[in-house]
């Protein structure tokens, strides 16, 4: 049976068939909910949708025990159809609702209302092997595949997951057992991640307890995550918090980041899989953000970056707790370039180094790997740095004939913690500058007087326009 409804200007009936099951949705216009669509640009990316439908009208139950995976599954594929015809938008209201993973569609709002709980069924069944990313060739915990994300879609565009602050629970405790414990034979997935789409806005959420990385848009265009909160436990393992991966036109502001990895990693593909595919990172702008990461990087450039990173910005960061404010990782193998890397305004309480180049992070995707592959890391930026309770201010190691040129670090103050490393610069195998930098920096970071760079040209993703609809 087809559906079929009546439309008029604020209601539609569907009667939808599917699988021998008949759901009945009221969709209404989704100008009557107001404030709680967003809206992005002028209707290129995102707009206001056309249809609405609550979660209950498919048959979902909020009792954090009944299995909602068919309820979303069904809804997502019904308003799909509207895609062409001003698109959709599902409403998880409050409640607990547990589900396996299901696909976002494109032209599409899923919104959680204030006090939604989206939950990860911890049934492994749920969870079929899907191939690796072709940029990495393997799943990032071990050989082969790896388990489905949990929220994900590929080739979409203009999608938009949001709400009042609701959440996204990844129940991560399973997972993170299973990995210390050795009993998975493939990669854990991701809490949400989007491929090879493009327009994607994630705001207002909060996403906690991630089997492993939380939010991954890989091989994506335009990309904005907006006043997001990010949650794991710090000694979970590589819950890395934001994670643009061989992704363009990234926009990451306003949002609190607490993992047991890195707080944001921009990546591009491992080794030889990441140089054959050969799409970088790039132009991307961090603003606003707050990191609490005992054991990581507050910004992470890899170490997966053999597609190259470019073009990145970042300004007004904080962190607390956290092992590195700005660390790049790479290694021989890797090869790709890390290069026109800003970054100022950094506020950071009591962390082990301020900057960290580590040239020997040789964790490779197989044996394969051509030790002829040597990165390029040039015209790094940083400026205008605060750190208090320091352990040491820098170790940067290039890679022998590979030097790490055209360092530029200026206006940094490191107040040193009561027992600080007794070398408090580690430099070998760089090559750049420095200005009114405390304590001294190293020899190989001469002072020239000059500050360091940074753009006055606002990327692309800036003058998208994020607001509500009228």
């Amino acid at each position: 049976m087809e559906p079929f409804g009546i439309r008029s200007r604020s209601i539609r009936l569907l009667i939808i068939a599917m699988a021998a099951l008949v759901w009945t949705a009221e969709c209404r216009r989704a100008k009557e909910l107001g404030n709680k669509l967003w809206s992005v640009g002028d209707g290129a990316t995102g707009g206001c949708r056309a249809y609405a439908a609550d979660l209950v009208q498919f048959g979902g139950v909020s009792d954090g025990v009944t299995s909602n995976t068919n309820a979303f599954r069904y809804a997502i594929a019904n308003l799909s159809q509207y895609a062409s015809d001003g698109g959709s938008m599902l409403i998880v209201p409050p409640g607990r609702w547990l589900t396996g993973p299901f696909n976002l569609t494109s032209h599409f709002t899923l919104f959680l209302q204030r006090d939604a709980e989206i939950v990860a069924s911890t049934d492994m069944d749920e969870y079929p092997i899907v191939e690796p990313l072709p940029s990495y060739g393997r799943g990032r915990d071990t050989t082969g595949g790896r388990y489905s994300n949990f929220i994900w879609g590929a080739n979409l565009t203009d999608v938009i997951i949001t709400g009042e602050n609701g959440t996204i629970d990844g129940q991560g405790q399973f997972w993170w057992d299973k990995f210390h414990k050795k009993e998975l034979d493939s990669t854990r997935g991701y809490l949400l991640e989007l491929m090879h789409s493009e327009n994607i806005l994630i705001s207002n959420l909060t996403f906690i307890n991630s089997p492993a990385w939380n939010l991954h848009p890989v091989y994506c265009n335009n990309v904005i995550i907006s006043n997001v909160t990010v949650l794991a436990p710090v000694d979970s393992p590589n819950t890395d918090g934001i994670d643009p991966d061989s992704c363009s036109n990234v926009l990451i502001e306003n949002s609190f980041i607490v993992s047991g990895d890195d707080c944001i990693a921009i990546k591009s593909g491992w080794d030889e899989y990441g140089i054959r595919y050969g799409r970088p990172s790039e132009h991307i702008l961090i603003r606003g953000v707050t990191c609490i990461s005992p054991d990581s990087a507050v910004i992470a450039l890899g170490s997966e970056m053999s597609g190259g990173i470019q073009d990145v910005r970042a300004e007004n960061i904080v962190a607390v707790n956290s092992e590195a404010a700005v660390r790049i990782k790479t290694a021989i193998g890797r090869g790709g370039f890390v290069r026109d890397i800003f970054v100022k305004g950094m506020s950071l309480h009591t962390m082990k180094y301020v900057f960290w180049i580590t040239g020997n992070y040789g964790n490779h995707a197989d044996d394969h790997w051509d030790p002829d592959a040597l990165p390029e890391i040039t015209r790094i930026n940083y400026s205008d740095f605060f750190a208090e309770n320091v352990t040491m201010v820098a170790n940067l190691q290039g890679i022998e004939k590979d030097a790490f040129t055209d360092i530029c670090i200026s206006n940094v103050t490191a107040e040193l913690s009561a027992k600080p490393k007794k070398v408090l610069w580690n430099c070998s195998l760089v090559e750049g500058v420095s200005n009114y930098v405390s304590p001294k920096a190293c020899d190989e970071l001469p002072e020239n007087g000059k500050p360091c760079d940074y753009p006055t040209i606002p990327l692309p993703i800036e003058s998208v326009r994020v607001g509500q609809c009228g």
